[in-house]
């Protein structure tokens, strides 16, 4: 079997395909090096997990040989896509983009490697060709390709024009010729000949393919992921805390780790093979094993553990599983100063102690921290030595004074204290 054969292959075998150009034709080519790209636009100042798959896709085919273009759109992120999209994306301004294109470029350098020989990867940036391009130029040049007929009737454009008080603007309708004039210029300078990226994005891609050949002859390709989807419903990479990002300062590795530890037994497997390197054989064997076992499955530590070593490195990982591990636990003896700053940025509900009104009662702030529905159940948990501090019991003196409850000489880290009800619940006071 030729790499290229096992690749697409490989991408079916895991569900990986939503739709692809001249499957026969798009085998041929692939078995010789080529250059591929995906673009991502900068809408945030860090990418989320919906990336992943893509970012990950790109890295699978650098593995088999072909040279990865990671696109950064400076110019597209300007305009904002469409693609599916229920009303018009606010515009940001170009110094807001031009800063979250940087970090973006950061990101995704992470998942390709650019030592790599002739496949060294390359991170591009569209700004670099469109914002050289007058609008003379590009209404000669690029839209005399297009027909309007045509983009109308892209299911993405179809559903804004059809939603009523909603339509699209100009400025949107015209992010199509954008994205295939990345395409086509792509071609021109890198060689470039598939584009992949999430099935939404068909519209775009096959736009592309159509305006390279029609401008240099090329004879270009397009491969569509899918959309992740979660069995339940809801939206994959949405949490009660908010959307799960790729950059630290936004989504510690340790509520990153949580976040896969906590995937719906229905999901786990799918994500394995969406969002892992093990091989599809390894997968169904986790998933057997699961089966025969009967108790809890191993399928989603395993899991957490690979998207986490990937995005967050070795260091990230084992500063997951060490928090992990003290709270299952109850001994935080070898948690770090770094590690209880993740657990404030988003691990657990957190208090600021200097903001707490010097005369609330340990009852007050733990009801309002939402410890519990009412100050019966904290008295009740007092009463049973249910309330700990730093591995200590509270008294019933130290529960009416904050000074008594939080001495500074018990601090951890001369500022945090954790506070434990029962056996699952958790409280991170912070004096600084």
């Amino acid at each position: 079997m030729s790499d290229s054969l096992s690749l697409l292959e490989d991408l079916k075998a895991r569900g990986l395909v939503a739709q692809m150009t001249s499957e026969e034709q798009l085998v041929e080519h692939l078995n010789e090096p080529r250059t591929l790209y995906c673009g991502f636009d900068p809408t945030a100042d860090s990418l989320h997990i919906g990336s992943l798959v893509p970012l990950i896709t790109l890295k699978r085919f650098q593995g088999a040989g072909h040279k990865p273009l990671a696109l950064v759109g400076g110019a597209t992120g300007l305009i904002g896509d469409p693609s599916f999209k229920s009303q018009e994306r606010k515009l940001n301004t170009p110094d807001v983009v031009a800063a979250w294109v940087d970090k973006l470029r950061a990101q995704v350098s992470r998942f390709i490697a650019f030592d790599a020989g002739s496949k060294s990867a390359e991170v591009v940036n569209n700004l670099d060709w469109v914002g050289q391009l007058s609008t003379l130029d590009f209404l000669r040049d690029v839209g005399k390709h297009f027909s309007i007929n045509n983009m109308i009737n892209k299911e993405s454009v179809k559903q804004r024009i059809d939603r009523e008080g909603e339509g699209i603007s100009f400025t949107e309708f015209t992010y199509m010729l954008l994205q295939s004039y990345d395409f086509a210029e792509l071609y021109k300078h890198k060689q470039c000949t598939l584009q992949i990226g999430g099935s939404d994005q068909w519209g775009n891609i096959t736009g592309g393919i159509d305006l390279a050949r029609r401008m240099h002859g090329a004879q270009a390709f397009g491969l569509t992921l899918p959309l992740v989807t979660k069995s339940d419903g809801t939206k994959f990479g949405k949490t009660e805390s908010g959307t799960i990002w790729l950059d630290a300062q936004k989504t510690s590795p340790y509520a990153f780790y949580q976040f896969w530890l906590n995937t719906a037994d229905t999901d786990v497997y799918k994500f394995l093979a969406y969002f892992t390197f093990l091989s599809v054989e390894r997968i169904a064997a986790i998933e057997e094993e699961d089966r025969v076992a009967q108790g809890r499955p191993q399928a989603q530590s395993v899991l957490a553990e690979e998207v986490t070593r990937l995005v967050h490195g070795e260091e990230g990982l084992a500063a997951a599983r060490r928090i992990t591990q003290a709270l299952f636990a109850g001994d935080t003896s070898e948690l770090s100063e770094e590690d209880f700053e993740q657990l404030k940025q988003d691990g657990l509900p957190s208090v600021d102690l200097v903001k707490v009104a010097r005369d609330a009662t340990l009852m007050t702030v733990l009801v309002e921290a939402g410890l519990a529905a009412s100050g019966k159940q904290i008295k009740d948990a007092l009463g049973r030595q249910a309330v700990t501090i730093n591995g200590d019991a509270v008294t019933a003196e130290q529960s009416v004074n904050l000074d008594l409850a939080f001495p500074a000489a018990k601090s951890l880290f001369g500022r945090f204290f954790l506070l434990k009800m029962g056996k699952k619940k958790y409280l991170l006071l912070d004096s600084k």
